[in-house]
């Protein structure tokens, strides 16, 4: 029998948790943030999360709260905004009270704030004008960088002929391809296909993607507090992180060796002279710290998000081959084979336009924006948002915003397409995202998609024994991240 001691203490611990979660919801209401599901104490809102597809989590709670509410990470509050309209104002017409760097515990460990995309501030703003600054020195923009990926295209085409139409998983091939132009821009050169050490690196790239995107590293990101110190596979994102930083390290210790001041040879080398014309500048922020993670950030966001499009891509002409019957007769009307696709045909192929643009559409590669929080105290739409307030842009909901777009849920080039054929701009296309954080490299991915997919599509056709189904294409709205699933294709020269 229990005792009447044992069942008071029980009663009086009921009674003190229901206390602290009655304190916890009134003090959450006199924030005056926007209305969003209840949050509980220390846990937040993460029980709403179902199957680990926090994306999708929150489209939902969209249509249920509306196009501005509140979801708590742990006991962080988020605001976040859904739909176009809802973006566009917070992101552009009050792009300054917006444009702090939010909280992103599963990579916070390693950046601390440091490097250009985790940054924020005076340290991002010198950050951002030597990036594009050095960019455009090395033809971001201009035909130089036109130049390298028409090289590495041509690479690229040369290393699938070897493989003489046999069926592959082109993954690390693709990777490896998208990530030689950025390497040519960082680094000064490209790597070697089977060189073990690119490969190694970008192995890492792809297992942290997937790390982060999944219910571990979701997880991570709504309680660090816990998730920190528990055993799992979102542990090993810091490791490999930590890893792909060792590597970075080793080739800027090879450029300083090397370093002419007077003949830059790449982005390392650029930072480096800097470093040097600054080093008794207090506030500069060019010291190898962020050298180091800014590098890491440029390969990360400028290689493996490019190639993931490209491989969502690939896998939506395979489903629909009657699109990539389209492409390549505009290639053989427009380009033919004989030479290979400028930058300038891009004007004339309409069609190509508009499936490049409904493949960055549809593949939605990074759902939920980059985490950014508030600059100061602000009032949008009626609500008192706080200084460091967290802010999600959802960029899977204006990608997917029904007043955009006519069939949202489905691959439609249609959607860029006039009643004549023409290419048709929508405002509410924003992969790259909107307002003075969007990315900075859009220009370099844009030329990247079309020299690479029209390259491709000038010499192969693409096909696969596999019949996938609309369930095989849609993007799985887990969490940072939407990876297409393995799958393998033949590359049958025309």
């Amino acid at each position: 029998m229990e005792s009447p001691g044992c069942g008071t203490l029980v009663f009086s611990a009921l009674l003190g948790l229901l206390g602290c979660y009655l304190l916890w919801t009134y003090l959450c209401r006199r924030l005056r943030l926007p209305p969003g599901p209840t949050p509980l104490p220390l846990l937040g809102n993460l029980l709403e999360v179902r199957n680990g597809q926090m994306a999708k989590t929150l489209m939902e709670l969209g249509k249920k709260f509306g196009s501005v509410y509140t979801f708590y990470f742990g006991p962080h509050p988020v605001v976040v905004f859904c739909g176009y309209e809802a973006v566009k104002e917070a992101m552009v017409d009050h792009g300054e009270d917006f444009m702090g760097r939010g909280r992103q515990p599963t990579v916070d460990r390693v950046f601390q704030g440091y490097g250009l995309i985790p940054s924020e501030g005076n340290r991002w703003r010198q950050l951002k004008r030597f990036t594009l600054s050095t960019f455009k020195y090395f033809g971001v923009g201009r035909r130089t960088i036109e130049d390298r990926i028409k090289e590495e295209c041509s690479c690229f085409v040369e290393e699938l002929v070897s493989y003489k139409g046999r069926q592959f998983d082109p993954a690390i091939i693709i990777s490896k391809a998208v990530s030689n132009v950025i390497s040519s821009v960082v680094f000064g050169n490209r790597f070697e296909y089977d060189d073990p050490r690119f490969h190694r690196m970008l192995d890492i790239f792809y297992e942290t993607f997937e790390l982060m995107s999944s219910t571990w590293g979701q997880i991570q990101d709504m309680i660090p507090m816990i998730m920190n110190h528990i055993p799992g596979p979102h542990q090993k994102i810091t490791t490999l992180l930590e890893e792909l930083n060792d590597f970075v390290a080793e080739r800027v210790k090879l450029n300083q060796e090397t370093l002419d001041p007077e003949n830059p040879r790449d982005y390392i080398d650029c930072f480096l002279i800097k470093m040097q014309e600054e080093k008794d500048n207090p506030e500069s922020e060019f010291h190898m710290r962020n050298l180091v993670l800014t590098l890491n950030n440029l390969f990360f966001a400028g290689g493996e998000t490019v190639a993931t499009t490209l491989k969502h891509g690939f896998l939506l002409l395979l489903k629909y081959p009657e699109v990539q019957a389209k492409l390549h007769q505009e290639i053989d009307d427009v380009i033919g084979r004989n030479r290979q696709p400028n930058i300038t045909d891009r004007s004339e192929m309409p069609y190509t336009e508009a499936v490049i643009h409904e493949i960055q559409r549809f593949s939605n590669v990074i759902p939920m924006n980059a985490p950014h929080s508030t600059t100061r105290d602000t009032v949008f739409r009626g609500y008192n948002i706080p200084k460091g307030t967290g802010v999600c842009a959802l960029l899977c909901s204006v990608l997917e915003d029904p007043m955009y777009f006519a069939t949202p849920d489905k691959f439609n080039p249609n959607h860029f397409l006039d009643s004549e054929g023409n290419f048709k701009r929508n405002e509410a296309f924003a992969p790259f995202s909107l307002g003075k954080r969007s990315c900075l490299g859009e220009g370099l991915a844009r030329m990247e998609l079309f020299l690479f997919l029209t390259s491709i599509l000038q010499n192969f056709e693409l096909t696969s024994e596999t019949q996938f189904t609309d369930s095989d294409i849609y993007p799985r709205m887990t969490g940072f991240a939407n990876v297409p699933i393995s799958y393998q294709l033949s590359f049958v020269s025309r």
